[in-house]
């Protein structure tokens, strides 16, 4: 939690940016895992909601009045029942004065205040600004106090608090990127161990068990869910019971959460701690494609580009191979490079490992001179294109996969046969998928990778780390 002047001086900002009407946010719920009781743990605010009112309770919803310039924390005080089972719980009240905020509620109560400020439910409408919800009760709670259909929701969220929230929260200050640094840091423990206990034999669901431990003990938790597979080309591959094989690749993709804010790095690794010599082209490959991400991407150049730039640095390997081959430019063009790359170069990333996604990708991810390519396969799944400013943390993670199913559909169609080669393509059916993935920070004049250690990548130094840890 920071400073309450943070919180305070943020809503002020919101204010200033939304401009009139009535601002209402969210705090999460207990979500029932399968019956009342048995919660899933713990709970997860609202990101918005931590943002501007900092606290972590269930059951809380924040209203900025902007234009009385009152400022609400409507919530119920818990009761002796629930201390004996929860332990105490601070007042609502004493809740809202620790983030500057002078006027409280019960929860029941927010539906009569808001009234009083709009007049009548079509004018409440009007006037009151929320961001697009994702839970169901949320949802409800919505269509209880304006009469709007869940099915209406997104549509009915405000664009211009959509806009205000993303201008906010993309630009990290010192503070947040210090605790996405201690996220980072988090990550390499995390990262390190997985990468000491691979062996043949291991099953890929204890490794991640191990992992996700890590981000339990030394985090708040996971800040998505660990994927880590021998099957590296699917890309949200599950940990399974299956044992890791000699001679295979692993994919680890795993981050936590620590202070609200998130860390997100993948690694992969050969199963017996020695890449054969067609893992090395292929890793080779990778690594020069995430290293350039450092060379090209600073302020005022849109991510999109970084993008391309990469994916023609990809291409010109891939032909040295004899897996792609003609004009390079042609091929990307045409997309020829998401056979094997058929994802974004990287997303930004904050309190969300996603961060704001649930806002809508357009509004995050591009800009008024950037707009997201959706007929194209592959380019539609670019997330983050918009010209970059110093204090965006975005993810770097280029990767390459042989998806033997999209090799089969491509061959029969003849998809950019021009600049693939089929025949070679057969040959890597078996491969499975390459990704490195680091978290980046624009700086004034450039870029730099988060957190205090690298976890092991270069090949010689990730074989010669494994190896010396046995």
């Amino acid at each position: 939690m920071f400073s309450k002047e943070t919180y305070i001086s943020r809503r002020q900002e919101l204010k200033r940016l939304v401009g009139e009407g009535v601002i209402i946010l969210f705090g999460n719920n207990e979500a029932p895992a399968n019956y009342p009781a048995n919660s899933y743990a713990p709970m997860r605010q609202d990101s918005s909601f931590l943002y501007y009112f900092g606290q972590h309770r269930e059951g809380l919803v924040g209203v900025i009045d902007i234009d009385n310039d009152e400022e609400w924390l409507f919530g119920d005080d818990i009761d002796v029942e629930d201390i004996v089972w929860m332990g105490y719980t601070p007042s609502v009240k004493m809740l809202a004065f620790e983030v500057g905020i002078a006027h409280t509620a019960p929860l029941s109560a927010i539906k009569n205040a808001i009234c009083k400020k709009s007049g009548n439910r079509q004018s409440l409408r009007e006037n009151i600004h929320f961001l697009p919800p994702y839970r169901f009760d949320t949802k409800i709670q919505i269509m209880d106090l304006l009469g709007i259909h869940p099915s209406q929701q997104k549509e009915a969220a405000s664009l211009k608090l959509i806009k205000a929230v993303v201008k906010m929260r993309a630009t990290k200050s010192a503070e947040e990127i210090a605790y996405i640094e201690a996220a980072c840091d988090v990550g390499y423990v995390m990262h390190t161990t997985a990468q000491l206990l691979i062996k043949p034999g291991v099953t890929e669901r204890f490794v991640a068990g191990q992992v996700d431990g890590i981000a339990r003990s030394l985090a708040q938790g996971n800040s998505f869910a660990t994927i880590f597979s021998q099957h590296g080309e699917i890309m949200h591959g599950n940990p399974s019971d299956a044992r890791l094989e000699d001679g295979r690749l692993v994919l680890c993709d795993a981050g936590c959460e620590l202070n609200d804010y998130c860390s997100d790095h993948t690694r992969t690794m050969p199963v017996n701690r020695k890449f054969t010599q067609r893992q090395l082209e292929i890793y080779s490959i990778v690594e020069a494609c995430h290293d350039y991400v450092l060379e090209v991407a600073k302020p005022g150049v849109k991510y999109q580009d970084v993008h391309f730039a990469v994916c023609r640095l990809m291409t010109e390997r891939l032909k040295e191979l004899g897996l792609m081959k003609g004009d390079t430019d042609e091929a990307v063009r045409a997309g020829a490079h998401a056979m094997f790359l058929p994802h974004g170069l990287g997303h930004m990333m904050g309190m969300d490992v996603h961060d704001m996604e649930g806002l809508g990708q357009i509004y995050v991810g591009f800009d008024e001179e950037t707009h997201p390519n959706l007929e194209q396969f592959g380019t539609n799944c670019l997330r983050m294109g918009r010209k970059l400013e110093p204090g965006f943390v975005i993810t770097d993670e280029p990767g390459i996969y042989f998806i033997p199913h999209l090799i089969d559909l491509w061959k029969k169609e003849g998809h950019c046969k021009e600049f693939l080669n089929f025949d070679k393509l057969e040959e890597y059916k078996d491969f499975g998928g390459i990704r490195i993935e680091d978290d980046l920070l624009i700086t004034a004049d450039g870029c730099r990778f988060l957190g205090s250690k690298r976890i092991p990548y270069h090949p010689s130094e990730l074989e010669e780390f494994m190896k010396e840890n046995i």
